[in-house]
């Protein structure tokens, strides 16, 4: 009996095993594609391209909008009554309102010291103005150099209080909320609030305050935030571009038509009676900046946003402080109108527009719409199409609307014309996290209230100021490797080769390239790259 060598007969063995497993998988798809893959593909582009057009009507009404703001100069000295505060000879300095001006810290080893200098050089008459430090610091030596710092200030005449508590319940929200329970409070007309990382310069208050002054109905004053780290490397980059479009268009727009703009937690001055009758801070989500300005908004006050007014501060320049901001700026505006969509529209106070712009437009197309679609639409949907050619996206949902959003979306920051690619990957990849960030605030589910503190380096900021940046902290390969990004990248890489091999082969290079964002992103080396302006 002839007996044949077992390398010629396991190949084979393993050939037909293989073979089977391939004739069965292709026939279970078969199956199931027909029935059951089409039928769901093309409901999800359908809702897809319904939740496209409603972003794009969104951004032409902005454009539009912002585009009149800027033909007629509508700027906000000629809407709302602005004058310089002047010497009364007969009251003196009480003439002047009395402003508080608070600012919240926590662990704040690198830039205590510079807010804390910024907020005491602000220019106010010395008798009607209180700096108000809260310390949340667990750190007993970063809390010690903080109140080390306040008696240094103190000593130079300053009227600065240096306030702690003893545990951290509701965060920020809950130690501005301590902060306003002061007895010395009780005396302020007004409250401006700063986070560690914010610069004011020296004339802030004489810039913001006379509108609260002049104009009882105005409740906010908004100011714009500068990046003074945006060119620090690709990553602070692509959240310029993001963040400029906020700023020069969003919060513009909405303060330009009367409708309604959130407050962005820092940079503003409040009017306290406002504050007060909003029912003051809530630590109910993550966003208690935005849950204040909404409460105060169908109270019937109004918000301006001053654009030339620019607050220098910190961009996150780790993928790591990125992304926790990222879950709580997604997670607490979802989860935030989940909490007050009811009270918003049976709110008797504002009009019919204002409650469909807060609803439909703020909350639902901006904070839900948005992320979804990004994320679902280009990252999985449009993959599967592949693999499923049966389904046909239309090209003006797939090309056209989705290059109108992204020019208008880039225009606010023209320097950066030439990263587009570059921020519609960086956008995609983040928009996975917005997504889960998101859906985890819609069903209030585990980590709705997750706070991290945003790291703050404070190199360009001490840079500006002429002192020593300390030397970035290195990552660990094991901090690095983020496993959602890196499914993405492996499902979107092997769609693409796919098309390629038996597909349309229209996508491939685009999914390619998106594959390859998502395994850069996955990795963490983002914030590394430096962009060449």
């Amino acid at each position: 009996m002839d007996r044949f060598p077992s390398s010629t007969i396991i190949p084979d063995a393993f050939q037909g095993a293989k073979d089977d497993l391939t004739t069965q998988l292709a026939l279970v798809w078969n199956q199931i594609k027909a029935p059951l893959i089409v039928p769901l593909l093309r409901l999800a582009v359908f809702l897809c391209l319904i939740m496209s057009v409603m972003m794009f009507i969104e951004r032409v009404y902005m454009g539009v909008v912002i585009t009149l703001v800027k033909l007629f100069g509508r700027k906000p000295e000629k809407r709302y009554k602005w004058e310089p505060m002047k010497d009364d000879i007969e009251l003196g300095n009480s003439s002047y309102p009395m402003v508080l001006v608070q600012v919240p810290m926590y662990n704040e080893r690198e830039v205590y010291q510079l807010s804390i200098g910024a907020a005491c050089g602000l220019s106010w008459p010395s008798d009607r103005i209180i700096i108000q430090i809260l310390d949340d610091s667990t750190d007993p030596t970063i809390k010690e150099m903080v109140q080390l710092e306040c008696q240094r200030w103190a000593s130079k005449g300053v009227n600065i209080k240096y306030e702690v508590r003893d545990n951290r319940n509701g965060y920020k929200a809950g130690a501005l909320k301590e902060g306003m329970k002061r007895s010395y409070v009780k005396q302020c007309d007004c409250v401006a609030i700063f986070d560690a990382d914010f610069q004011p310069e020296p004339d802030f208050l004489w810039r913001t305050v006379p509108f609260l002054v002049h104009n009882p109905e105005l409740a906010l004053i908004q100011a714009r935030w500068k990046f003074v780290n945006s060119d620090e490397c690709l990553m602070t980059r692509m959240q310029e571009m993001s963040l400029d479009y906020h700023f020069t268009v969003e919060q513009e727009v909405g303060s330009s038509t009367y409708a309604f703009f959130g407050f962005n937690g820092t940079a503003g001055v409040w009017r306290i009676s406002a504050l007060n009758e909003a029912g003051g801070w809530k630590d109910r989500t993550t966003v208690e900046d935005m849950d204040l300005a909404v409460r105060a908004s169908l109270k019937g006050w109004k918000f301006l946003y001053l654009s030339d007014l620019k607050v220098k501060n910190e961009l996150p320049s780790t993928l790591k402080a990125y992304r926790y901001q990222q879950h709580r700026w997604s997670c607490g505006p979802a989860n935030l109108f989940r909490k007050m969509v009811l009270e918003i529209i049976n709110n008797k106070k504002v009009s019919l527009w204002k409650k469909i712009h807060v609803i439909y437009s703020f909350f639902f197309v901006r904070k839900v719409v948005a992320h979804i679609n990004t994320f679902v639409f280009y990252c999985i949907v449009l993959p599967a199409t592949v693999l499923v050619p049966e389904v046909v996206v239309p090209k003006w949902g797939a090309v056209y609307i989705p290059s109108v959003i992204t020019i208008l979306n880039a225009v606010g920051t023209p320097r950066s014309l030439h990263l587009l690619v570059f921020w519609i990957l960086f956008e995609n990849v983040m928009s996975l996290h917005r997504t889960k960030a998101t859906i985890i605030g819609l069903l209030e589910a585990s980590r709705v209230n997750e706070w991290v503190v945003t790291e703050k380096l404070g190199d360009a900021l001490k840079a500006k100021a002429g002192g020593k940046a300390p030397k970035k902290p290195r990552f660990k390969i094991g901090d690095r490797i983020h496993l959602l990004e890196l499914g993405v990248a492996f499902y979107l890489f092997f769609c693409g080769c796919y098309d390629v091999m038996f597909g349309k082969n229209h996508f491939f290079i685009f999914l390619f390239i998106q594959s390859l964002a998502f395994f850069i992103m996955a990795f963490g080396y983002v914030g590394t790259i430096v962009p060449q302006s």
